[in-house]
């Protein structure tokens, strides 16, 4: 399985102490050197900077091989080169939580998992609990509209 990922989940991953989740739900996973370079950014917090420059062996940093596409210009270039990685890769899927990225990646057939779809997904196989990693994120500065937060609880 080849799953590629944005920023914003390996950040939140880390600082809510779930990182570990993603090898054993995918194995190996890639990020952009871009996104490499943004979780190791001065304004990145700490433990994500410190766990980025120490990554695991799972964690494979790649440049994509194509040009910027301009109908991606929109984007950060982390989440440009997300896509554009997952795309030359074939990825089975992209983990990316920016709702403009999220649509620009299903445009093109990738399909995507955001940062809450990897919590509950690693909860139904029985590997975390869902409820106190939610608990965990809404301590950080994810944003979850409540509707979507109630639905994934099953409120």
């Amino acid at each position: 399985m080849i799953v590629v990922a944005d920023t914003s989940p390996i950040n939140y991953l880390v600082l809510i102490r779930e990182i570990e989740i993603l090898p054993r739900l995918y194995g190996k996973v890639v990020i952009p050197q871009t996104v490499r370079k943004e979780l190791l950014r001065p304004v990145a917090p700490e433990i994500v900077r410190t766990w980025t420059a120490q990554a695991p062996a799972w964690l494979e940093a790649r440049t994509p091989a194509n040009s910027a596409d301009s109908s991606l210009s929109a984007l950060d270039p982390g989440e440009r080169d997300a896509i554009m990685l997952a795309a030359e890769l074939r990825a089975d899927q992209l983990i990316v939580d920016d709702r403009e990225g999220r649509r620009l990646a299903e445009e093109r057939g990738i399909t995507v998992i955001g940062t809450l779809g990897v919590l509950k997904e690693a909860a139904t196989l029985g590997l975390l609990d869902l409820r106190a990693c939610v608990a965990r994120l809404q301590t950080t500065t994810f944003y979850v509209a409540p509707e979507v937060l109630k639905n994934l609880l099953g409120e």
